[in-house]
């Protein structure tokens, strides 16, 4: 047996393994006491739940900037976003859209949780915040002020405006938060690698809380424009045929933005405290395809290997999982791709799971994604309705899971698994369970 001294002074036992490494069946719980968000279907988490539950479709045309010149028409913006309602004038000069968003959602996440300096020793409240770009705006704004005025004229809040820790940073100040900060980069994936490595650091009791998520403002020219040349972007004129995964005519993604975050928290803590518990966190896998720095491996071997090692890591079997948020971008590669590693992954369960994509309903938040659809998937164990996969027609032979099309489902979810896939071949898996 072993035993450290908590800041707090309070001692924290562990038992240790013959080997020195920590015994597994005495570490901590994880659990979800606290949901925020901001999104194009919701400016906080019922309203996004509602609008997950109505079918509600966020894309709309872009407004953001001039899309005379573009391809793209179309994108998931926050709908009625006024800075000025949530921050000072100065405050909103001094914080990148990203940070702003990150900041909202972060709000609610805490209030909904209950911690206060006087629950809780925020000297062990960790923040896990990550941005898959960062700052962009602040990017493109500055950068265009160099060249047209000169480096005298470039903000000096250019670089910390624009960094993508800063989310994490802004956040930490915000409540005064002092554990470990940190900002996970991994594209698409950069939320749900934020959540499972929060999981992993709460479960091994380097903190007690941890607010973890994502936050994403990428839809400016410069975002746009690189996706679009990348032929990454759909070229749909019609929003509700633009987001469209599994669907046979999906043609590329829609960018979208905003934030999601929720309070990690060792279930003892919770408890101690009288916390309400959402679901518990119960396993995480993540691993490299090693292949191309925009295409998945295709037959999706590693993505597999994620779910396999979030299975493992939760001691659950394929058959345990009631239903799988996919990533689902509405690309053709991802799509298909993802399904067989679906297949891989659960084998004979994979004809019965009900997997399916949100992204039809929010766009693809980028980093901010996998922040959002955990929340989702949180919201779906609570209410016990499956998401559906809306604006769907077209049936694809390459996507033939159960993809709960276009109505939401009543059904008895217990344990669910949410997936994330980004640039670079990083691909995460959370599986959550429903509290009793």
């Amino acid at each position: 047996m072993g035993g450290c001294l908590n800041r707090d002074g309070s001692v924290w036992t562990f038992w240790l393994n013959w080997d020195g490494s920590l015994d597994e069946n005495m570490e901590r719980r994880v659990v979800i006491t606290g949901l925020g968000a901001i999104t194009p279907i919701g400016n906080n988490v019922n309203e996004t739940w509602n609008g997950i539950e109505n079918k509600k479709c966020g894309i709309d045309d872009i407004t953001l900037f001039d899309t005379t010149n573009f391809k793209t028409k179309l994108a998931a913006e926050i709908k009625e976003y006024n800075p000025l309602e949530y921050f000072e004038q100065k405050q909103v000069k001094r914080l990148d859209r990203c940070c702003q968003l990150a900041i909202i959602a972060a709000r609610e996440a805490v209030k909904d949780s209950g911690i206060t300096d006087e629950n809780t020793n925020y000297e062990r409240v960790g923040i896990f915040v990550s941005s898959g770009i960062g700052g962009l705006n602040t990017i493109q704004e500055q950068c265009k002020i160099l060249t047209e005025k000169g480096n005298n004229r470039v903000s000096p809040m250019f670089i910390p405006n624009s960094i993508a820790n800063m989310p994490a940073g802004n956040v930490a100040i915000e409540f005064g938060f002092k554990g470990e900060s940190m900002s996970i980069l991994t594209a698409c994936s950069s939320a749900t690698h934020s959540i499972g490595e929060a999981y992993k650091t709460i479960k091994q009791g380097y903190e007690d809380v941890i607010i973890a998520g994502g936050t994403e403002a990428a839809i400016c020219e410069s975002g746009i424009a690189g996706f679009e040349n990348m032929k990454a972007l759909s070229s749909s004129i019609d929003k509700n045929r633009a987001s469209i995964p599994f669907d046979k005519e999906r043609n590329g993604f829609v960018m979208g933005e905003g934030s999601g975050m929720l309070i990690l928290e060792d279930l003892e803590h919770a408890k101690k405290r009288n916390a309400k518990i959402y679901a518990e966190i119960i396993g995480f896998g993540a691993t490299t395809d090693a292949y191309h720095i925009t295409s998945p491996c295709p037959e999706g071997e590693q993505g597999a290997k994620a779910m396999i090692r979030a299975m493992e890591d939760a001691k659950i079997r394929p058959e345990d999982i009631d239903y799988i948020n996919a990533h689902g971008t509405s690309t053709h590669l991802n799509d298909s791709t993802e399904t067989m590693a679906i297949k891989a992954a659960l084998g004979e369960k994979s004809k019965k799971v009900m997997v399916s994509s949100t992204k039809g309903n929010t766009g693809h938040l980028l980093g901010a994604a996998g922040a959002i659809e955990a929340i989702i998937c949180v919201k779906a164990m609570q209410k016990q309705i499956v998401p559906p996969t809306i604006n769907y027609i077209k049936k694809d032979e390459e996507c033939d899971l159960d993809i709960v099309p276009n109505e939401p489902r009543k059904e008895k979810i217990d344990v669910v698994m949410s997936n994330s896939l980004g640039f670079g071949g990083h691909n995460g898996s959370i599986i959550l369970r429903k509290y009793e």
